[in-house]
């Protein structure tokens, strides 16, 4: 099986997001864990474990996160839904942020 992580950048400013709410989700809609960043923008395991081989749909609260922060945005959500096909690795999902763009990538 594989663990799972995340970070945030905060693209308007270059530094981490923390304080913003994570959660997973599995392909019949099952939550799996939910987790807010850390003050350098990090989740070390979104779901406390490893996961399974499947299809998982990521989302980042961006909304209420940038509302707390009295910013003007255009996502109150970002989902990124990717398959975990080879457990033998760890997948790191991280998320680079603005009010009215994002960017991802498969990390490590």
């Amino acid at each position: 099986m594989s663990g799972l992580s995340t970070h945030v950048l905060d693209a308007v400013t270059g530094l981490p997001a923390p304080g913003l709410t994570v959660s997973l989700r599995d392909a019949d809609g099952l939550e799996l864990g939910s987790a807010e960043t850390d003050s350098d923008g990090r989740i070390a395991s979104v779901t406390g474990g490893e996961i399974p081989a499947g299809v998982y749909r990521l989302t980042f609260h961006t909304g209420s996160w940038f509302s707390a922060r009295e910013m003007e945005n255009f996502y109150p959500e970002v989902t990124i839904t990717f398959a975990v096909t080879d457990t033998s690795r760890h997948h790191h999902v991280p998320l680079l942020l603005s009010p009215f763009a994002y960017s991802t990538y498969r990390g490590s």
